[in-house]
């Protein structure tokens, strides 16, 4: 049988059918499959590629120092230690996590449990511990763990430990300012973060690198003085431990700068091991955050406001014999029945009583303004964002009540910031100078200063002389006899205040207060000290706060070199020869305090003081190489030796002063 001729074309047509479907299946596949790939997963897939092929490192700015204003480092940054771990290479977490813990020495149960969670975790890379101390990472690099190495981080260190930990703040795990000045200053400090993105290929080897380095932060210069911070903490740790109080603060200012020498709280922390410390209470800087009702402090604000207004002189009589004032259903006692008080006795004897009257003089639309002059009610300061900005109620709310209640320093609530910063303007001749923490910021090669910033004139300087006379005497015969210095001028105001507890005025707790300044006459530092709930007998501001003042400001005096301004060591008057003449004149010597020059010719003539205030007298005297013996306030009465008399270098001049309202207009009683 014979087949068909055309057989095999027809097969091969078939064959080639197949192939062309075939090969058109397999072409419509790849082109699906690139359509796939590159229109619709081309995002995803570029993103991939990326990751797998170029790592991008985040390499940590250092942070710039923070130093007080001698340039000592209170913060810096150094390099610590991170220990990780890859998980995925780890057989027996527990084991690990045991093993690591005995080397760190200081694991608690939650913190083994969650290691040994981290650790059992199917990932590549897990932290261990981070910025550990050298000793721990030594420890662990002896274990010769597998899946456990070290990398290299900048750690945040205080040298000084506890000193000034509220003030400065401290910074996180990863450099980044958390409270305080590290976090008020966290954008200059912090710097700017590098970035390393390397290449690699298929294996993961680098073949190419670019690096943008990290720029460092700036170094941050302080107002606080390290000796002056030293002094006021060990001050006030030894007066709360001995009053057996929760708590305190002590401030110490340059009432004429602002500048801001120390601020201490009580209790303190270590900020080096901030992170692991878990009482808010310690963290907290009182100093600016914490509200208190000042009591008679706030009396200061008080007679300021009345004799600027001239409502009352300082020897205006105000009448307590009563020893208690009524307003509505309150009744307010003083502690004494003092009989007639002057407007300075007052403030000396610390009468409720008479500061209600005073207010009542006064009255709520201008107290209101003075409170408002003096800085309460708002923040004084831009270096703390913390800072409570305090509670002074709207003068329309005011009543009868209220106003006698601030009048005598309750129901209104300061920070001890504002109420040095407030003592600080009569210190200051009336003038409010912002307090500041910051005194300059280094950036690069420059140093930018901060300079002072008179924020308003709360009083006349004429005022500001007379309560700084009253406050005077509050040390010398009032209640605030513990805060006298021996041979210098103390002024201050002693505050004693019951705290709300539950919404009613505790019998046990109270604040304790004393904010002075000294030398009083020409002030170098202004003081305060608030101690929160002293319990060992007594609470009064007097008997607890002023004494811790006073050993405050006898270091602070030695430390800054302030000689004695009350009846100072005579002067030294030594011959000087004069090599053109060979004439011998007065010369200085060198380890004397003072040198007085005596004129050609005949000796110097004793000068008239009849009129003087103490600090002109003073002065005179010196300038005719005198020593002052001064007795009395007020102005000068009587001296010896007489006007016109003639004197001996060296000698000493009494001088009796008196407060005489003829000699001196402000003082006289207004109608």
């Amino acid at each position: 049988m014979r087949e068909p001729a055309n057989d095999w074309r027809a097969t091969l047509r078939r064959r080639t059918l197949i192939a062309a479907v075939l090969l058109g299946v397999w072409a419509g596949g790849i082109e699906a499959r690139l359509l796939s790939l590159q229109i619709y997963r081309h995002a995803d897939l570029v993103t991939r590629a990326a990751r797998q092929q170029m790592r991008t490192i985040v390499a940590p700015a250092k942070r710039g120092d923070i130093l007080d204003r001698h340039g000592r480092v209170l913060a810096t940054s150094v390099d610590a230690d991170s220990i990780y771990a890859v998980p995925s290479e780890i057989s027996n977490a527990g084991e690990a996590a045991g093993r690591l813990c005995i080397a760190f020495g200081d694991c608690t149960q939650r913190e083994r449990q969650a290691l040994t969670e981290r650790l059992g975790q199917s990932r590549a890379f897990a932290y261990v511990r981070r910025q550990v101390p050298p000793d721990q990472a030594q420890r662990v690099a002896a274990l010769n763990l597998d899946a456990v190495g070290f990398i290299k981080e900048s750690r945040r260190f205080y040298p000084n430990k506890e000193l000034a930990a509220q003030l400065l703040g401290w910074a996180g795990i990863d450099n980044v300012g958390l409270s305080g000045l590290e976090y008020a200053y966290d954008a200059q400090i912090r710097g700017k973060p590098g970035t390393v993105l390397i290449h690699t290929d298929a294996r993961r080897h680098a073949f190419s690198r670019f690096e943008r380095p990290p720029t460092s932060g700036s170094s941050v210069e302080l107002t606080i003085d390290e000796y002056l911070q030293h002094i006021a903490e060990r001050e006030l740790h030894a007066g709360v431990a001995q009053n057996r109080a929760a708590g305190g603060s002590a401030i110490i200012v340059d009432p004429h700068t602002g500048e801001i020498l120390a601020m201490a709280n009580e209790p303190t922390f270590n900020p080096n091991a901030a992170y692991r410390e878990s009482q808010e209470i310690e963290h907290r800087n009182r100093a600016v955050q914490d509200l208190y009702e000042p009591g008679s402090t706030f009396k200061v604000v008080t007679a300021s406001a009345a004799i600027e207004e001239k409502v009352l002189s300082v020897d205006a009589p105000i009448d307590v014999r009563a020893g208690q004032i009524r307003i509505g259903s309150r009744v307010v006692r003083d502690t004494h029945d003092y009989g007639r008080l002057s407007l300075t006795d007052v403030l000396v004897k610390s009468s409720n009583v008479g500061a209600i009257k005073i207010g009542f003089l006064v009255g709520t639309e201008r107290l209101s303004q003075y409170v408002q002059r003096f800085g309460f009610g708002h923040p004084v300061s831009p270096d703390f964002p913390g800072e409570s900005p305090g509670i002074v109620w709207d003068p329309t709310k005011w009543t009868e009540s209220a106003l006698a209640s601030v009048s005598m320093g309750y129901q209104v609530g300061v920070t001890p910031l504002q109420m040095v910063t407030a003592v600080s303007a009569v210190a200051n001749k009336g003038e409010l100078v912002e307090p500041r923490a910051v005194r300059a910021v280094y950036h690069g090669n420059r140093r930018y200063q901060v300079q002072p910033r008179v924020v308003r004139r709360t009083i006349g300087g004429d005022t500001a002389a007379l309560i700084t006379a009253i406050m005077e005497e509050v040390v010398e015969r009032g209640t605030a006899r513990e805060a006298q210095i021996p041979g210098y001028t103390v002024a201050g105001k002693t505050g004693t205040a019951a705290k709300l507890v539950n919404g009613r005025y505790s019998k046990s707790d109270y604040n304790a207060s004393f904010v002075g300044f000294l030398p009083s006459r020409d002030p170098a530092v202004a003081i305060i000290v608030v101690v929160d709930s002293p319990h060992a007998g007594t609470f009064f501001g007097g008997s607890v706060a002023a004494p811790i003042f006073r050993r405050i400001a006898e270091s602070t005096l030695r430390y800054l070199g302030i000689g004695p301004t009350l009846n100072p060591a005579p002067p030294v008057i030594v011959a000087r020869r004069d090599e053109a003449s060979g004439r011998q004149t007065a010369a200085p010597e060198t380890a004397g305090p003072f040198v007085s020059f005596v004129a050609d010719g005949l000796p110097p003539t004793m000068p008239d003081l009849s009129g003087m205030s103490a600090r002109e007298a003073m002065r005179k005297l010196v300038t005719v190489g005198l020593t002052a013996r001064i007795s009395g306030d007020g102005f000068v009465v009587s001296q010896d030796p007489p006007a016109g008399a003639p004197l001996e270098a060296g000698g000493v001049s009494r001088v009796t002063l008196e407060r005489s309202p003829a000699r001196h207009p402000s003082s006289a009683p207004q109608p």
